[in-house]
């Protein structure tokens, strides 16, 4: 196995990596991990940060939250906290101390050491969709439950694109396998499909356990040197209102015992599931978070947490989910602003209600990723191919989303505004002065094909061009397009045959040992 670790350690390096950009089908932004500059927006004033802390904190004290796992009772009783059934309540003096042992930022290491994530510290990474159960693509035309081979399609665009930097749940469900074994064979196909962090589905010990091992075996790792840094995480969300499930909690309490991120996110609708007012809704949020994550750093202090949001509200006509809403957008900078207090890192997402890949969907989704830049988001989840609220999967939708995601990082780039004697330019002007014109000038000669952000699927011609190509294309049908290249022409990232072979072993044998329980 040493062997085995070593020789895919020195595929996977960045011989390989510049190889494998050479042959690009169309120009993206190079790989890296943005840096966010900007002051967050910040609505909240001290008064209003200290009134939705101490509503947190009444409802951990007097309400309590509901713990429906057996060994968090335990463990919340042995911290003395009030355990009364599933009920607990926590001392707010408890709950802070728990907190203060987060870290404010932490490292996540996939099996390419080079797509390690610093989550935290300014920093802003990306995720694929995840865990829709259906999916829609324009040659399909119609919304279907989702598949292995779809599944992996969106594997392959989540490895092709470089703004996309951590590999989520599943980014469609895939319903065609089984339930006791789907997750032996879509985290095969994640490891060996990309390179990128690794996550695990929280629910039940037998799922947990097993992408912990295979994530230890695509990367070559001991024991000890697995539980010494992350590799991996999950995320989990709590049942609003106030309660937290059995097999999250179990999940959690797995992964931080070996060393593994948790991210915890609850999920609060406002007018559904937490108060009608964002206040109420966000305050409900964070009891709910803070109450799970004391519990982790009581178990494991110092293990990289991660706060949540997705607090939103409701169509109040239908009582469907709204996403990228004002209230959405304002939702998450108010729990970024608590994040800050608390001196924990925080997840946002990328999310929207449209159900097809058109307007509305990008609106939503540029105002829902906005949100995440101005809130001071260190991890985006779901920040490519969503829609209809998190039920379809979309490639299309995907493309389309990168496209944003490239801008943004292109926003994020020092360069933009740079403020040097060659950035003023005055010479420029100078040269030019009130009856020129900036094309020819040397200035622009040496800047002009890295001076602007290049798109791949947006159309900048006039509508005269634009109609003379095949009567004018539309830009969903262009990412369809790019979809089918990107997956005709995908190359999958080096692996070591021998993982390879390792890893599918492991799966065989799972299976054969009937994989994990399920109700069916």
């Amino acid at each position: 196995m040493a062997d085995a670790a070593t020789k895919k350690r020195r595929t996977g390096g960045r011989a390989a990596n510049k190889e494998r950009r050479s042959r690009e089908l169309f120009k993206q932004m190079p790989w890296r991990v943005p840096l966010n500059p900007d002051r967050p927006t910040e609505p909240l004033d001290e008064a209003g940060v200290e009134a939705i802390h101490d509503g947190a904190m009444r409802i951990l004290e007097e309400i309590g939250i509901e713990f429906l796992n057996d060994e968090a009772q335990v463990l919340f009783r042995e911290a003395g906290c009030k355990v009364d059934g599933t009920n607990v309540k926590m001392d707010r003096d408890w709950v802070m101390e728990m907190v203060g042992k987060a870290p404010a930022h932490f490292t996540l290491t996939p099996r390419n050491p080079e797509r390690e994530l610093t989550i935290g510290k300014g920093h802003i990474v990306f995720g694929n969709v995840s865990s829709p159960p259906n999916y829609y693509d324009l040659e399909l035309g119609r919304k279907v439950s989702g598949t292995r081979e779809q599944c992996q399609n969106l594997l392959k665009l989540t490895q092709h694109f470089n703004c996309i930097h951590f590999a989520g749940g599943y980014p469609v469900e895939p319903v065609d396998l089984h339930p006791s074994v789907r997750h032996l064979d879509v985290l095969y196909d994640k490891l060996t499909l990309t390179d990128k962090v690794m996550h695990a589905y929280s629910l039940g010990k037998e799922r947990v356990e097993d992408v912990m091992e295979m994530v230890k075996i695509a990367g070559g790792l001991s024991e000890e040197a697995f539980q010494a840094k992350p590799y991996m995480y999950t995320n989990i969300n709590s049942t609003s209102p106030l309660k937290h499930d059995q097999p999250m909690i179990d999940g959690c309490l797995r992964m931080v015992r070996r060393g593994q991120a948790v991210v915890v996110t609850p999920f609060t609708l406002a007018g559904a599931m937490a108060p009608v007012t964002m206040a109420g809704a966000v305050t409900l949020s964070i009891a709910e978070a803070l109450s799970a994550i004391a519990l982790f750093q009581y178990v494991a202090p110092g293990s990289p947490a991660v706060i949540g949001t997705f607090t939103s509200n409701v169509d109040m006509k239908s009582g469907a989910p709204a996403f990228g809403t004002p209230e959405y957008v304002r939702a998450t900078q108010m729990t970024g602003q608590m994040a800050r207090y608390y001196g924990l890192p925080v997840r946002s997402s990328g999310v929207c209600a449209a159900n097809v890949p058109d307007g509305q969907a990008m609106w939503e989704t540029s105002n829902s990723l906005w949100a995440a830049m101005q809130s001071g988001t260190n991890m985006v989840y779901h920040a490519a191919g969503w829609l209809e609220g998190g039920l379809i999967a979309c490639p299309e939708k995907f493309i389309m989303d990168c496209e944003v995601l490239q801008m943004l990082q292109r926003y994020m780039e020092p360069d933009v505004w740079a403020t040097g004697p060659e950035e003023i330019a005055l010479d420029a002007i100078r040269e030019v002065g009130a009856n020129g014109h900036y094309f020819g000038i040397q200035h622009t000669q040496d800047r002009y094909e890295s001076a602007f952000y290049q798109p791949f699927v947006s159309d900048w011609r006039n509508f005269e061009a634009f109609a003379l190509d095949n009567g004018g294309v539309w830009t969903a049908t262009r990412a369809h397009g790019l979809f089918k290249e990107i997956i005709a022409n995908f190359e999958a990232p080096p692996m070591d045959e021998g993982v390879r072979e390792e890893l599918a072993d492991f799966v065989a044998r799972r299976k054969a040992e009937g994989g994990a329980p399920t109700d069916f």
